[in-house]
């Protein structure tokens, strides 16, 4: 059954309901009419909150999960909060500050998103997850070191940090200058350029005669070429941080679910397939439990935003995964403002 439109909702059913749901998000358990009486609640008998209780029940918004118990949303009372009643707090300054120095950091891609996956599980006290964007890396500088009459050391930094050692096969006999002569030449000509830019030069410049590389050595530029770098099917897709905080003290009286969820974390191109539904997105978007297939049984809510290069594309997914009673408000702009600061990496 839809949820009906905030706006159906009588005033004093939008207060009860409100409180219902921050006293949920807050504590994990289910609210009764005498706390929704009692300071800082609503100013109505316990008999008039019970009313307005069992009407949001029979919408659809509140649950009882025991005959005597109070009420706690479902989760199609948490879409409507979310979408109609949440008002988020900025991240603060301190929250900002840290994201900031992890996405900020030194380094390979890869380590830098793994970081920053990791502060944003900290700060959240949710999963933090993050996609790798499949970029085809650049070249920054490449070294042939002679190790052996007929093998070579190719270090080959990429524009990004990354750093890949490889040894290759050289013709016996070959001259150390032969060596260096490749080495210059990937520099000069072909730093800045991809794997496929850098052969698509070479082999458009072999063809016209404008290469001034003699055989010996465009060999050995094809061979440095031909190590450069993991294949980007093969680089990892999703990093996952912060699992642990999955396990906290209102998880031990469901282990169930929380196995499930691990489970479910455990199969990292199911989560990645989750998160590309977020790619098209063009603000955060939030799963709340059974919204998505892949956690519907573990009852889990997943904020996923993608991120963007200099050009506008995405090129991948931040967020976290997290108990439905998570703090939306909070974690939503979090999520939010790591994906701008990524973007500012990759771009």
């Amino acid at each position: 059954m839809p949820s009906p439109p905030i706006t159906e909702l009588t005033t004093r059913a939008r207060d009860i309901f409100r409180l219902v749901v921050d006293g949920y998000l807050a504590s994990g358990q289910p609210v009764g009419s005498k706390t929704l009486a009692g300071p800082g609640g609503v100013n109505l008998s316990p008999a008039s909150i019970r009313s307005v209780l069992h009407e949001l029940e029979m919408l659809g918004l509140l649950a009882a999960p025991h005959t005597s118990a109070g009420r706690l949303p479902t989760e199609q009372g948490l879409r409507l909060f979310v979408d109609g009643m949440m008002q988020v707090a900025e991240p603060t300054a301190e929250e900002r500050a840290a994201i900031e120095r992890q996405v900020a950091q030194p380094g390979p891609i890869e380590a830098a998103l793994a970081a920053t996956s990791a502060v944003l599980s900290d700060l959240s006290a949710c999963a933090g997850v993050v996609m790798v964007p499949r970029l085809e890396p650049r070249l920054a500088q490449l070294q042939l070191v002679p190790l052996s009459p007929d093998r070579a050391l190719a270090v080959l930094v990429g524009a990004d940090g990354a750093v890949e050692n490889r040894v290759v096969s050289v013709p016996l006999g070959l001259p150390a200058s032969a060596l260096e002569q490749a080495s210059n030449y990937i520099t000069a000509r072909l730093a800045g350029r991809t794997l496929s830019e850098a052969v698509a030069l070479i082999r458009t410049e072999v063809a016209s005669g404008r290469s001034a590389l003699d055989a010996a050595s465009r060999d050995l530029v094809e061979r440095g070429l031909a190590v450069w770098s993991e294949d980007a099917t093969r680089r990892p897709v999703l990093i996952v941080r912060g699992a642990a905080h999955l396990l906290d003290e209102s998880t031990l009286t469901d282990l169930e679910r929380v196995r499930l969820l691990l489970d479910d974390l455990e199969n990292k191109q199911s989560v990645a397939d989750l998160l590309d539904a977020a790619r098209e997105a063009e603000a955060t978007r939030i799963f709340i439990g059974s919204e998505n297939r892949l956690f519907a049984l573990s009852g889990s809510s997943v904020i996923a935003s993608p991120y963007r290069d200099r050009e506008g594309r995405v090129v991948g997914v931040v967020g976290v995964i997290g108990p439905t009673r998570l703090n939306y408000a909070r974690v939503v702009p979090m999520v939010d403002f790591t994906a701008q600061s990524l973007g500012k990496l990759i771009g």
